[in-house]
């Protein structure tokens, strides 16, 4: 009989609870052991619901205070050398300090974890980089389930994975290591202890995830595999090596070499990689089939995925294991929690499933695997029945088309996606009009989200407020974000976007074609959640959705007032997708009412208008044959969303999280006349790429990284903006944070803007200084 398992289930709570106790603590309002108590609670919880579905193991190691990548660089005790702790004595504090910063500390980089929205820190590698050994938080948990009696499967990120995520740093003497891939004996000694001591606390497999088997890998990360796994299988529990994200049938021969005692292959993102390994798979082998997707919310095709199944198991029996394609970490956790309503119908509801039905789904596939159908007992051949009857209704609904934007698909023009002008042409007219200083300050669009403005926002949801309560309270705090910017001396000012539960969901929100969630939280990095939208029909803007807001705020300020949208691929990417048309198709849908709204922005007098990707680049394929494909439609979407105003209005874009400098010639064919970008992180590194491209127009590379509550003093702003001004010309260069503010308080907000104006001025005063000078001479 197949058995059924999970790569990894959520951690952060079905109603956040995680969060809720990670603030807390970092807060300074609950003790650590209040903290560690919610954590063995959840876990707890998630092992159970496992168990109770019929998974035949729990997985541990999945949970993480705040990233698993961190947690396995704390397991090895490979801690960035900068912060000075002795990994063996690692505390929960210091562990927080890697993650979050300090006063005298920057925090670790954060990037995308390959193509998700899931942020991981990433690795300090130097020379001096060692693997001796850190927290046994791993061992802790697995004990707690073995108490609990359940049977248990450990997951790891494997060493080659985790080497190749990380960043090569310089030593203190500025030497620097050659090739992550140098380290490979220490992670593996390191590894190699690791595993030995799960098998003797009675661990029988232990899942190895090695998801950069999906990327272009070149030869020399390839070829350590071999070497690798020949050593780590010695002395060690059964290892699954799991693969995801994509299909890895290019290495079907690789992946048969090594001594392992299953793989698992995600038959989401790989549907057609199967052949290319069972026809020759070894005896004894498991084959963990992710049938189930692991990325979106819609209810499995069981009967699909039943056809699918049963020719393995019919060849491999007990060595088939069912499972989702991916860990479960990327979905809400429970659909249970939603109650139907305006804004998640029943009808929609019934298409869904979240990471607790996912596990059911699971379960189904497994007890019917192997039996006639006429054999199953009443419930399951009754769940097969519900599953195949919201699958037809979903197919049949008359929600899903919408035949105006279906009209509007078809009349658009190639001219939809090209300004009038060049951007020199465009960028003199609009320095005409604003007469902006050197070196030009703002933010990204968001500012501090008090208490306050969450409360009038539930509120007026539940209806306890009316709707002119609910504006003038929302304009109250317009009011005061805009005072707070002309005080500091900012040269172009937002609306702090009080309004907006979240940049995405608020649009949403406004546009037919989508659903929400009351609980469908995804956590995004640490204690940070989103609740992304569901597209599960044709888009529409039906009527404007931020006009009034923008033009409210312009009237308060004779400064530029910029207008703030979320760019069409973000709103795609962070939403979970209609799996029934091409996800080029959603996004043109979502460009067009994007483009509706841009152009009554500018009717409103709104003449700076910032239209945010940061989810531009996760979106990229993470095979490079697949890239332009991507972005040729990506960037047609975003050019049809801002492409239909006047060159007198400025168009910003922001992004941030990523490695832009492989799709540099496609951000610059975005034309957006400003680009702001996440750089503080990374020391002005990702900005190096943007000055050797010859990046056309206008940038401000972020000079504080507002995801830490360390405030940035003058000097070290400064600093970043000479680094800046290396690769950027003066004319071309914006200065701002990193991102929104609006995870920030207002005092550090104050002070940390106060001091990035100060460090613009100075820098304007150097350059005056040094051209009266050149005009003496």
């Amino acid at each position: 009989m197949a058995l059924a398992h999970t790569l990894g289930f959520p951690r952060i709570g079905a109603k956040r609870e995680l969060k809720i106790a990670l603030e807390s603590f970092w807060r300074g309002d609950s003790e650590q052991h209040q903290l560690q108590t919610t954590g063995s609670l959840l876990r707890q919880r998630h092992w159970q619901q496992q168990i109770d579905a019929g998974l035949d193991f729990v997985t541990v190691g999945d949970f993480a205070w705040y990233d698993q990548v961190l947690n396995t660089l704390a397991l090895l005790g490979a801690i960035p050398e900068r912060f000075k702790f002795k990994p063996s004595e690692l505390t929960l504090s210091d562990y927080f300090t890697l993650a979050r910063g300090s006063d005298k500390l920057h925090a670790m980089e954060m990037t995308k974890w390959f193509d998700t929205n899931y942020h991981y820190l990433v690795p300090e590698w130097t020379s001096n980089t060692t693997f001796e050994g850190g927290v046994n938080w791993l061992y802790e948990e697995l004990t707690e389930a073995q108490k609990l009696k359940h049977p248990t499967k450990v997951v790891l990120i494997g060493p080659l994975t985790l080497l190749y995520l990380g960043k090569i740093k310089a030593n203190a003497d500025q030497t620097k290591l050659k090739h992550a891939l140098d380290l490979l004996p220490r992670v593996l000694a390191a590894y190699q202890n690791v595993l030995k001591r799960l098998q003797q606390l009675g661990v029988h497999w232990v899942q190895i995830d090695e998801p950069i088997l999906s990327l272009d890998l070149a030869s020399e990360w390839l070829n350590a595999f071999l070497p690798s796994y020949n050593l780590l299988s010695q002395n060690a529990p059964k290892l699954l090596l799991a693969t995801y994200f994509g299909a890895v049938n290019d290495h079907a021969d690789l992946l048969h070499s090594l001594p392992i005692d299953g793989i698992h292959l995600d038959l989401i993102r790989g549907q057609n990689q199967l052949a290319a390994f069972t026809q020759n798979w070894p005896t004894g082998r498991v084959l963990s089939a992710g049938i189930i997707d692991g990325r979106n919310i819609w209810r499995a095709d069981l009967d699909n995925c039943l056809e699918q199944l049963q020719p393995l198991h019919h060849q491999l029996g007990a060595q088939l294991w069912i499972a989702p394609s991916c860990s479960l970490l990327h979905v809400p956790v429970d659909l249970n929690n939603e109650s139907t309503s305006i804004t998640l119908d029943a009808e929609v509801k019934s298409w869904l499933a979240f990471a607790t039905q996912k596990l059911n789904e699971l379960a189904l596939l497994k007890s019917a695997l192997g039996t006639d159908r006429d054999a199953l007992n009443s419930d399951v051949r009754q769940q097969f029945s519900d599953a195949r009857i919201a699958l037809d209704k979903r197919k049949k609904s008359a929600r899903i088309h919408n035949n105006i934007v279906q009209n509007r698909l078809k009349e658009l023009r190639t001219s939809d996606a090209h300004r009038q002008s060049a951007f020199a042409e465009r960028i003199a007219a609009q320095a005409e009009k604003w007469q902006l200083p050197l070196f030009p300050t703002t933010t990204i669009g968001s500012f501090p989200q008090t208490k306050q403005i969450r409360q009038s926002r539930a509120a007026f949801k539940r209806g306890e407020i009316d709707n002119l309560t609910y504006l003038n309270q929302m304009r109250d705090e317009i009011r005061h974000v805009v005072e707070q910017q002309e005080k500091l001396g900012l040269d172009v000012l937002v609306h702090g976007e009080a309004e907006r539960n979240d940049m995405v969901e608020y649009f949403g929100e406004q546009l037919w074609g989508y659903a929400f969630t009351e609980f469908g939280w995804v956590q995004s990095y640490g204690s940070r959640c989103v609740k992304p939208p569901i597209i599960y029909g044709d888009v529409y803007r039906p009527e404007a959705m931020t006009v009034s807001w923008s033009q409210y705020a312009q009237s308060l300020t004779s400064k530029p007032m910029k207008g703030m949208l979320t760019g069409p691929v973000t709103m795609l990417q962070w939403s979970f997708v209609r799996n029934d048309q091409p996800r080029s198709t959603t996004a043109l849908q979502i460009a067009l009412a994007l483009r509706d709204e841009v152009q009554e922005l500018e009717q409103a007098g709104i003449g700076m208008i910032q239209i945010d990707e940061p989810a531009f680049r996760e979106g990229l394929p993470l095979k490079q044959k697949e890239w332009a494909a991507y972005l040729n439609w990506a960037v047609h979407a975003f050019r049809i969303s801002s492409c239909g105003v006047t060159d007198q209005t400025q168009i910003h874009t922001h992004m941030c999280y990523s490695e832009f400098n492989d799709i540099l010639p496609w951000i610059a064919a975005m034309d957006a006349d400003v680009i702001t970008i996440e750089t503080s992180r990374s020391d002005m590194e990702l900005l190096e790429g943007f000055g050797e491209f010859n990046y056309p127009n206008d940038i401000g590379p972020g000079v504080y990284d507002i995801h830490s509550p360390r405030i940035p003093t003058v000097l070290e702003m400064e600093k970043l903006l000479r680094k800046a001004r290396e690769v950027i010309p003066d004319a071309r260069l914006w200065v701002n944070p990193d991102c929104g503010l609006k995870t920030r308080n207002w005092p550090e907000t104050i002070e940390a803007l106060k001091n990035m104006v100060t460090a613009a001025q100075l820098l304007r005063a150097e350059v005056t200084k040094e051209k009266l000078q050149e005009q003496a001479q």
